[in-house]
């Protein structure tokens, strides 16, 4: 631990997503006193039925992003589809239609290197499974802000790319099943 007490997490997944973000979300309590940023890959022409259906299945409440909303505690934010979102330095969120990074809006590293500049060694960032590079150096830049780094066992991910790629950026990340993720979370 680094000292610093989180005061918010990241959490970027993409192939795989669903399943891994089911095991963790719907575990925490309802009490959990942390916002939750996600994004997760979703085809630009497609609209996201992510917030919908985390919202029915988890204690807390989720929603998709809007430009300009302040994070609340307990509450798990999602990525719009074709948004990247960012969290601004008065920790309110930000969407943007930039290029896409690594061919992906939204980006897991846009988010995560945003969050890094806001919440420096307050911040937990969790990669979990996936099928490219995504993350990786948004992960280094949670690191090198001193903050906390997760990482899906690559041996148990629907796709170990992602995974492999956030070691390989940062290989002092805590390297954990989903079952630890969720419980690391729970005592946050």
């Amino acid at each position: 631990m680094n000292g610093a007490a989180p005061e918010a997490v990241v959490i970027g997944a993409s192939a795989g997503a669903l399943e891994a973000l089911s095991a963790i979300l719907p575990a925490l309590p309802a009490a959990f006193k942390l916002p939750i940023i996600v994004v997760v890959h979703i085809p630009p022409d497609k609209s996201s039925v992510l917030a919908e259906l985390f919202n029915a299945k988890c204690a807390l409440k989720v929603v998709e992003a809007e430009d300009k909303e302040p994070l609340m505690a307990g509450t798990v934010y999602f990525a719009p589809p074709d948004y990247h979102l960012l969290v601004e330095a008065d920790k309110s969120l930000a969407l943007s239609s930039d290029e896409a990074v690594l061919f992906s809006r939204p980006s897991i590293d846009v988010l995560f290197e945003s969050a890094a500049d806001a919440y420096g060694p307050a911040l937990v960032g969790i990669i979990l499974t996936g099928a490219n590079q995504d993350g990786a150096a948004g992960l280094k830049a949670v690191a090198d802000a001193g903050g906390i780094t997760l990482v899906q066992n690559p041996n148990e991910a629907f796709q170990d790319a992602m995974p492999q790629a956030a070691i390989d950026a940062v290989p002092n990340a805590l390297m954990l099943s989903l079952s630890s993720i969720t419980s690391f979370l729970q005592k946050v």
